[in-house]
């Protein structure tokens, strides 16, 4: 009998102390900036957040930088339930507020990461709610760094600003020239991280400000939502609950993950070190096609646990890809992809069984 998958209860464990420790000792020269400041985060109570505050939290204790954290959140309550280790922190700041219209906190805030909307979504009920909310939350976000003497400001762009990518190129680089497709899916998210991308460069022009563009790809780790749209998070899921693990497609598009403790010392290293207004590609460029994924997570989760695929692959057709080149962000920050893919899954669920074992 197929078991349901439900959300976790209790609250949300915290990270294991090896990612926190892989963070601090690959960012740790760039942490110093940070001491006595003040930064202002966005998206601070999603995936990409949870990371950010509990590195955060971890460099303050580590290295006596005495910064504070003030994070927008919708929730302030629900944050509180969810991660109250993280909520109930002296160095952290819960404001209340809609990323387009929210009460700019007082005071100097340095630094900015504006981490709302991360993700692409496969279904979204209103896409001009989607646009407005990352082309106006942009805008806003900007106008409360221009006002709060930010010097360095950090915008999680996407992957998707490409469009679909052209099955003969196996990894899209930053220089690659779209084509606008009025016809693909998600057109609302593009455009708007595009616009935003192009508000971030205006910004920089008209101020001191240092803008930093961040298109992230695809990731893997704990406080992934299992149950949305991502389809590694899926497969883990179902290898967790001893279900079969479901294709609904032939298992022939290709895909890569990064890790989200390598992703967070990305982001890091990029507010810090990276030039303004140049973007990079955020991401693994080890791609397997999704049919190897699901094979993957059920060697490592559950050996023997049974994969359908819906259909059989169609001979010759183009494969799909969703995977960056990074060469630009080896070559100019020095960054790499340090924990391999199995290594990721194998993390992600542990840190997923906990919880649910925790419930």
């Amino acid at each position: 009998m197929k078991k349901i998958f439900r959300q976790p209860a209790s609250p949300a464990p915290p990270l294991d102390p090896q990612d926190l420790a892989h963070i601090l000792k690959n960012s740790e020269p760039l942490r110093p900036e940070l001491r006595g400041k003040r930064i202002f985060i966005t998206g601070g109570t999603g995936f990409f957040g949870h990371w950010l505050l509990e590195s955060f939290l971890a460099a303050n204790t580590a290295f006596d930088l005495r910064s504070q954290a003030v994070v927008l959140t919708r929730s302030p309550e629900a944050f509180r339930t969810r991660s109250p280790l993280i909520a109930q922190n002296a160095s952290v700041e819960l404001v209340k507020g809609d990323i387009r219209d929210f009460q700019f906190p007082s005071g100097e805030f340095p630094f900015v990461i504006h981490a709302a909307t991360e993700s692409v979504s496969e279904q979204v009920p209103v896409p001009t709610d989607e646009f407005s909310a990352i082309v106006d939350g942009t805008r806003r976000c900007l106008e409360f760094a221009e006002s709060h003497q930010t010097r360095k400001f950090l915008f999680t762009s996407s992957g998707a600003v490409y469009g679909p990518q052209p099955s003969q190129i196996t990894h899209l680089p930053e220089d690659y020239v779209w084509k606008e497709d009025t016809s693909a899916p998600n057109r609302a998210y593009r455009e708007g991280k595009r616009m935003a991308e192009q508000l971030c460069i205006e910004s920089a022009t008209r101020s001191d400000m240092e803008c930093k563009i961040a298109r992230c790809f695809a990731f893997v780790g704990p406080h992934l939502p299992l149950d949305a749209h991502f389809a590694i998070g899926n497969f883990i899921r179902n290898a967790l609950a001893n279900n079969p693990i479901e294709i609904l497609g032939d298992g022939t598009p290709r895909r890569s993950y990064l890790y989200a403790a390598d992703l967070v010392i990305w982001l890091w290293t990029m507010l810090f070190a990276a030039p303004a207004s140049r973007p990079y590609n955020v991401g693994s460029d080890h791609d397997l096609s999704i049919r190897e994924i699901a094979e993957t997570v059920a060697a490592i989760v559950r050996p023997g646990l049974e994969i359908r695929i819906a259909q059989e692959p169609v001979a010759g057709a183009s494969v799909q890809r969703y995977v960056p080149s990074i060469r630009r962000a080896k070559e100019e920050l020095d960054l790499a992809e340090r924990i391999p893919l199995e290594d990721a899954i194998r993390r992600t669920a542990a840190w997923y069984g906990n919880w649910m074992r925790c419930s």
